[in-house]
């Protein structure tokens, strides 16, 4: 292994050589929560300034930046580090339409990310900040704009500290190797415009009671007393055809009602559904919905009926919201029960094992590491396509899971992952001060080896010492859980990995549960387990594999493989970093066919999970499945699992 020089060569994706630069990432970017008042899409050309000072706006600007594209990435125009000491400035200059429906009198301002820390300012005048590079945020800018002309100019200040402080970074960098890369900054999200009623419909809630063939649904918004809610027959979109790409796309969804109730916003509704269509990698069903309020907002949105549990003979043994003492899972029927029973006494020769279960029928998990950097746009994907050739690509390999890791996506990819069927291992971000990783990744694998459990109470070894980093952590694993939870293809929540800025594991395992306890959770990738969660969750690279089967949680390896091979010509460095090392591609490949046989033979022995290391190459670290411009599939050119 080595780390990357700072030579590279310049890649990029069949989707960034095609761009068209006046229509970036047009889609609308919020498909579960569609508002049909009206929307304008930003991306596009703004004009960026690099000052020392933040104090003042800038009298000049450097020039044209491509949004929502980083400063560092080829597609942005500008290929430019931003420094911890210096400001990013945006600007853009926009006239307002009249909105679609005159109840819609507020202008809200969405930006879906912006890395790292940012102030917005219409017209002069701040509109408002945020921290956090990973969540989306909104402001709203009525006041702001004018009551004459309608015209806006949107000026965005940026500062990024990167990893010189502890801040969620993820696996940025600003010295990049290895395995890790390229410190993204700015706006790398798609940014828009939407004009909405003052009181509005924040965010619906929709949980699946299987054994009442019941929906629980719960509406959440700003000043709304009450909502009327009608369900629609359940759809497959899984084809092109099915995308929703704007408003009225959704429409075709919503022509044979099946339900309807009146609720009353932030309690819980309960509607009977007289048809059920259960959610499944190879069925995803997706029930589509119209909310409405009396003041006058409409909202589409769609849920999906479906569990994932641990169960043990039969019995769900987590999460606690669909267990029951008396009869098994509340989320299932007791012929359910039975079957399922029946299912892991006839599968497994270890019955016993606790196993992961989706609609109460056991499924092993084959997973794959995602990342989601692209050679081109960095964090940004250059297109909707490459989205969609990523995730029919994992399943099309026979990936039924993929693990994101360590980044939070766009809305748009949850929604694929929903609609198209691939179930979803959400990490959360890490950040903290320096890495040590003499302790959290060489002494920890010792550790493995001897099977010496190690506290976290250790602050200074884990890199968590500010308790402003530990506050804001809290805070954003709570936001990122409530932000996505209604997306049904997440399946289990990952709370740290590998001991990166790891703290208080058990408090924050307990935490999450309240806040979402019907996902499975991982709140230990790799090692420092601390004995709770739902999963022994190993990592698998080098040494002797070792584990212990437990009864109350399952095994999983949650990483493994890695192998590297350099493809010729789609490699951005000449050094290569990944985990072995092989003289032929065939031997790697060999090696890949090897493992997933010892993999097999887990499952049997007790095992419900497996993540392979990696989907695609990333900078330096060349252990991907795909080289990482996606243009050469290194690792089983005649079929996946």
């Amino acid at each position: 292994m080595s780390e990357q020089s700072n030579k590279r060569k310049a890649l990029m994706t069949i989707w960034g050589e095609t761009l068209d630069k006046e229509h970036v990432l047009p889609e609308y970017p919020r498909p579960q929560l569609i508002r049909k008042a009206g929307y304008r899409i930003l991306n596009g050309e703004w004009e960026y300034a690099f000052t020392k000072t933040g104090e003042i706006l800038p009298l000049h600007y450097d020039g044209k930046i491509l949004v929502p594209f980083s400063p560092e990435c080829v597609l942005s125009g500008v290929m430019r580090q931003l420094q911890p000491d210096e400001y990013l400035w945006y600007r853009k200059r926009v006239i307002l339409e009249e909105p679609a429906d005159p109840r819609a009198d507020r202008v809200l301002l969405h930006f879906g990310a912006v890395d790292q820390n940012c102030i917005v300012f219409i017209n002069g005048k701040k509109a408002g900040e945020h921290t956090g590079g990973y969540l989306p945020f909104s402001f709203d800018i009525t006041e702001l704009t004018g009551k004459e002309e309608q015209q806006l100019e949107i000026v965005v200040r940026v500062r990024d500290l990167s990893d010189t402080s502890w801040h969620a970074r993820g696996k940025q960098k600003l010295k990049s190797g290895g395995m890790f890369y390229t410190a993204v900054s700015g706006i790398w999200q798609s940014v828009w415009l939407e004009w909405a009623p003052e009181k509005r419909v924040e965010s619906v809630i929709a949980d699946w009671d299987g054994r009442n063939d019941t929906v629980r649904i719960t509406v959440l918004g700003e000043g709304i007393s009450a909502c009327r809610i009608r369900i629609f027959a359940p759809a497959l979109c899984t084809g092109e055809e099915d995308n929703v790409r704007a408003p009225e796309d959704a429409e075709r969804f919503l022509e044979n009602e099946i339900a309807a109730c009146d609720a009353v916003p932030g309690e819980t509704a309960e509607v009977s559904l007289p048809v059920i269509r259960l959610w499944s990698q190879d069925a995803p069903w997706l029930y589509y919905c119209r909310v409405s309020v009396p003041e006058g907002d409409e909202v589409i949105s769609y849920f999906a009926l479906r569990s994932f549990t641990l169960e043990k003979e039969g019995r769900v043994i987590s999460p606690p919201a669909l267990c029951s003492q008396e009869d098994g899972p509340e989320s299932g029927s007791k012929e359910q029960v039975k079957e399922s029973r029946e299912n892991q006494t006839e599968k497994s020769p270890d019955p016993a094992a606790p196993r992961i279960c989706l609609n109460h029928q056991v499924q092993f998990q084959y997973g794959v590491l995602d990342q989601g950097y692209w050679p081109d746009g960095i964090y940004t994907p250059p297109s909707e396509e490459a989205l969609l050739f990523e995730i029919a690509g994992m399943k099309e390999f026979g990936f039924n899971m993929v693990r994101k890791h360590i980044k939070i996506e766009t809305e748009r990819w949850y929604y694929h992952c929903d609609r198209l069927g691939i179930a979803v291992w959400q990490d959360m971000v890490c950040g903290g001060g320096p890495l040590k990783s003499w302790y959290v990744t060489y002494l920890a694998t010792l550790f493995t080896q001897i099977r010496m459990r190690i506290s976290d109470r250790h602050l200074f070894l884990h890199s968590r010492t500010k308790r402003e980093g530990r506050e804001e952590f809290e805070k954003e694993m709570l936001e990122t859980i409530a932000r996505l939870r209604s997306h049904p293809s997440i399946a289990a929540w990952v709370i740290f990995n590998e001991g990166w800025g790891q703290f208080e594991t058990q408090r924050l395992t307990e935490l999450a549960r309240r806040t979402d306890p019907s996902r499975l959770i991982d709140q230990a990738s790799g090692w420092f387990d601390q004995g709770g969660g739902d999963f022994r969750s190993i990592h698998h690279y080098f040494f002797r594999l070792l584990y212990e089967k437990e009864d109350r949680r399952g095994l999983v390896l949650s990483e493994c493989g890695g192998f590297p091979w350099m493809e010729p010509g789609h490699s951005m460095d000449q050094n290569q970093y990944g985990y072995g090392k092989f003289k032929s591609q065939e031997e790697m490949n060999g090696a890949f066919t090897a493992l997933m046989d010892r993999i097999r033979e887990l499952e049997q022995d007790g095992f419900c999970g497996v993540v392979y290391t990696q989907w695609s190459d990333v900078e330096g670290e060349v252990n991907g499945i795909w080289t990482y411009d996606r243009k050469v599939r290194k690792i089983g050119k005649t079929g996946g699992f």
